[in-house]
């Protein structure tokens, strides 16, 4: 089998080598998280059937200094509130949304 340079690989009934299917998402960074990113949004390639919590895991991976706000964060998946467990589809948008404070 080769591996693709993203590292996503499997293999057919035949063994004959097989890209698994990727889908790409927009993910949002507000407030504290768009700080420590230092950018309002990124494009995120992941497998076909992955959840909002594989997505935040990808993107912690690139972006570590999140794991600084990660108990408290919200996510809004297509601007609806979501759960880590929700499917997320080519084309959908992801924001990462942590406390907002003001006076």
């Amino acid at each position: 089998m080769k591996e693709q340079e993203d590292g996503f690989v499997s293999a057919d009934k035949h063994g004959e080598d097989k890209v698994e299917q990727l889908v790409q998402i927009k993910t949002l960074f507000f407030a504290r998280a768009r700080d420590l990113t230092g950018t309002n949004d990124v494009l995120l390639e992941i497998p076909l059937g992955s959840t909002t919590k594989d997505c935040l895991d990808k993107i912690i991976g690139k972006f570590p200094r999140l794991e600084e706000i990660l108990g408290c964060v919200v996510l809004a998946l297509n601007e609806d509130y979501t759960t880590d467990s929700t499917i997320v589809k080519d084309g959908d948008e992801l924001a990462i949304i942590p406390p907002i404070s003001g006076g």
